[in-house]
């Protein structure tokens, strides 16, 4: 009933009567292009950018007499941008057309010649590093050199307020369950997954990071810190377009990034996509050290572990997808994307335990071994129309996305006694899992009378997961089945969605407003074996997400401005965290998953001020209730490593980024995070309560020089910080970079990260039952990098952008 509720609603949408109030012409502004003779400048690009958004309005080509005229259709602020062969760009100061100043003439503009003695004319238009718009920060990867080279995850670690933890996890502004999508779409992965999907896409696909505390309704619910939303580079041509770029990694071990894209578009048909190859070959070398105490507080043992883990991973992502342009309003897509990944580890470890007089006691040798090969592909057809020019408008998407992944584990230790005594044992293990997900998606938006715009939709995904984990004890030759750790566990789940957003730009304020609806359907079932028996869990509920955006202009230009924010969130749990089996790590240490994880629900506030687009603060309070996390319990001198709800987290934040052009030749990026988590729940060994304030800052400077030179350094620190039972020490890197334009379409790229090898993870870990803990793990973080980008084709302006798909935010909950 449910989903016949809804396709009535979207067919409901695509009939809906046209009540659009004719858009008229308010304001015009208008100018003339010369050079510095006063010459007019005949076929001069003029291109009018909407300074809310950045979006291109409009644009023309000068007349004869080097005259423009652009009609203003809504009240707000804009900036001219011209481009002519053999002219310097121009880019006006900001443009306010409002009720005071609607017929705006600007005086001649006059566009300076490029020096004759250049070859080639290189017109470049440098993008800011940040940009802020009303309901999202927005990162462009290109705009700092040191991305070149690397991988998206090394990109997202360099975004302001992002941080990545020993284990991969992703933070954001100090909070945990960020969602990550691509291109709009969910990444359908998690944990270490999502860690390794990251790393296989090169820095060379990727084109901006749109940071969003608060995102829309039009966006899945899940993320209690919001969502990440990396969109990839589309190519703008006509006819036949080919761009390559080639990266080499040079650390202890050499690494590359490669990737290729094209596009072909002739008439009615466009047809593009992207290849890439990425081979990892790295190393982490880990030290734990574990104290143990009896309860009068004395010491009964210790235990300190070094684990050198090489590991090595090939991988292939593929993108093909065609447009047919049926007729003027109405397109249909076909895009596939495909992903393979063959990871090796090799995890080799030696640990030493100690009596309570600190002597020793025993030894452990471990040699550890993991192959795994992970694949994922998916199929969306997507379908857009126009009803008429600046009218209603209607996207529907089908998805279909499936992935197999098969681990196969080998667990071989050596147990030395101070007797002289040697005990070997062995485990194999075989993780096979298949995720299937479907989604069905349609949304419709129109303009309403008085200058409102109406966005309405509906989805409907479906997802089945089959995870099996079997377990072997090697004994004398022969192979027994360990009953204890075997398991199968299936999981079903149907979430159903709609929502409607309102929005309006009035004369100095504008309003976004929007209300989504979610139910969940979840049933898993573990099956049994000789030692356990089935267990299964069904539930469903249903929650409201309000969402509201208000940008106030303090004065007629707008470069002073206002911003407050409001969403509330929710952060269902990863499919296989609900799974209760036990998964080693290594002999002592295990993962288990927990059956009773609740979902947990966020509200975040915010209110920020703006000036010039150049400058932003932002304050932030965040609460979040049963925030699902990390926790480590100690039973018997073992590690268990599980999922777990910590009752109450607050946050408190103040946040700032800034640009500044101190010369023509010179460009200072800064962004600092300050922030305040307070942290309290019922815990294993009684009650967890934690608080602290941290500290995040990162500056990019970058020198233009002469002859095509760019010069960058950027570095980030991170204060020392506690997030539930994970006490995080301070950390930090600086970067150096530089690059050439060799000629128009060819550029390349040299770059240091993290120079003085200080980007390092370690603390401790508390609240564990009579024991003391600490970890430090050194990766190979200090790499030279070098990349060449070559790109052949002429560049046009009306692409059609493949960013929006139908797939929901379930991506971001496949954890293996």
């Amino acid at each position: 009933m449910k989903l016949f509720i809804m396709a009535f609603f979207a067919i409901w949408l695509c009939f809906a009567p046209d009540f659009l109030m004719a858009q008229t012409i308010v304001g015009k502004i208008s100018g003339k292009v010369v050079d510095e003779n006063g010459r007019p400048i005949d076929g001069a690009t003029v291109s009018l950018i909407r300074l809310k958004d950045s979006v291109t309005v409009k644009y023309e080509l000068a007349a004869a007499d080097g005259s423009f005229n652009f009609g203003i259709s809504d009240v707000g602020v804009y900036r001219i941008l011209i481009f002519s062969i053999d002219k310097l760009p121009y880019k006006s100061e900001r443009i306010a057309v409002d009720a005071q100043h609607l017929l705006i003439g600007l005086i001649p503009i006059t566009m300076q010649t490029v020096a004759k003695t250049l070859k080639e004319v290189v017109v470049t238009s440098r993008k800011p590093f940040l940009e802020q718009k009303i309901d999202r920060t927005v990162v462009n990867v290109d705009a700092l050199i040191s991305n070149a080279g690397t991988t998206a995850l090394d990109v997202l670690e360099k975004s302001p307020g992002v941080a990545i933890d020993q284990a991969g996890q992703i933070s954001f502004h100090g909070k945990s369950g960020v969602a990550i999508y691509i291109d709009d779409k969910p990444t359908y992965l998690s944990g270490s997954d999502l860690e390794n999907y990251l790393r296989s896409m090169p820095s060379s696909t990727l084109s901006q990071i749109e940071l969003m505390t608060n995102p829309p309704a039009k966006y899945d619910a899940a993320g209690t810190a919001g969502i990440i939303n990396i969109k990839t580079k589309k190519t703008k041509v006509k006819g036949f377009n080919l761009g390559v770029s080639l990266g080499l990694r040079q650390s202890r071990y050499t690494a590359t990034n490669n990737s290729m894209d094209f596009n072909y578009r002739k008439d009615k048909v466009n047809v593009f996509g992207t290849f890439a190859y990425t081979f990892s070959n790295g190393y982490n070398d880990i030290d734990i050290n574990r104290s143990y105490f009896y309860n009068a507080g004395q010491p009964s043992g210790a235990f300190t572990q070094n684990s050198y883990i090489r590991s090595k991973s090939g991988g292939y992502n593929a993108k093909l997808g065609i447009d047919l342009y049926t007729s003027e309003n109405t397109t249909i897509g076909v895009l596939l994307n495909g992903i393979v990944r063959s990871p090796d580890q090799f995890n080799s470890s030696k640990g030493q335990l100690f009596n309570a007089a600190g002597q020793p006691d025993s030894s452990i040798i471990s040699k550890n071994k993991e192959q795994g090969k992970f694949k994922n592909g998916s199929a969306n057809l997507n379908y857009k129309h126009t009803f008429k020019k600046d009218g209603p408008e209607i996207t529907a998407n089908l998805d279909y996305l499936a992935f197999a992944t098969d681990n196969n584990q080998s667990f071989l230790n050596q147990s030395y006694a101070t007797t002289g005594s040697v005990s070997i044992d062995q485990l194999n293990g075989n993780l096979p899992a298949a995720i299937h997900i479907y989604s069905a998606k349609a949304d419709y938006s129109q303009p309403l009378a008085g200058g409102w715009k109406l966005e309405a939709g509906v989805k409907s995904s479906y997802t089945n997961t089959d995870n099996q984990a079997n377990y072997f004890d090697i004994v004398n030759g022969n192979t027994i089945t360990d009953d204890d750790k075997t398991n199968h566990f299936l999981y079903k789940e149907a979430i159903n969605a709609g929502y409607i957003n309102l929005n309006r730009d009035f004369k100095r304020l504008s309003i976004q407003a929007g209300l989504r609806l979610e139910n969940t359907d979840s049933r898993g079932h573990q099956l049994g074996n000789a030692q356990k028996p089935d267990s299964a869990f069904n539930r469903n509920y249903t929650g409201l997400f309000p969402t509201i955006y208000l940008l106030y202009k303090l004065d007629t230009l707008g470069d002073h401005q206002l911003k407050m924010t409001y969403g509330r969130r929710i952060e269902r749990p990863y499919y296989q965290d609900l799974n209760p089996f036990i998964s080693p790590l290594d002999k002592y240490t295990f993962y288990i998953g927990n059956p009773y994880l609740r979902p947990s629900y966020s509200g975040n506030f915010e209110l920020g001020y703006i000036y010039k687009d150049r400058i932003s603060l932002t304050m932030t309070y965040t609460d979040i209730r049963d925030r699902s996390t990390e926790t480590i319990e100690i039973r018997n001198g073992y590690y268990y490593d599980r999922p777990g709800n910590i009752g109450s987290t607050k946050l408190y934040d103040l946040n700032a980024d800034a640009s500044f052009d101190p010369a023509q030749w010179f460009n200072l990026e800064l962004s600092g995070d300050v922030w305040q988590l307070r942290q309290a729940s019922d815990f294993y060994t009684g009650t967890l309560n934690s608080h602290n304030t941290s500290f995040s800052g990162q500056a990019v400077l970058q020198f233009k020089l002469n002859k095509g030179w760019t010069l960058q350094t950027d570095g980030k620190y991170q204060s020392k910080q506690t997030d539930a039972q994970f006490t995080l020490a301070a950390k930090g890197r600086l970067n150096i970079a530089a690059s050439k334009v060799l000629s128009p379409r060819t550029t390349l790229k040299l770059s240091i990260n993290d120079l003085l090898n200080t980007n390092i993870n370690q603390g401790v870990i508390n609240n564990l039952y009579q024991t003391n803990a600490s970890f430090r793990t050194l990766k190979d973080s200090r790499a030279a990098l070098l990349t060449l980008s070559m790109r052949f084709g002429k560049a046009v302006k009306d692409q059609r952008k493949h960013n929006q798909t139908g797939a929901g935010e379930e991506s971001d909950r496949v954890k293996n």
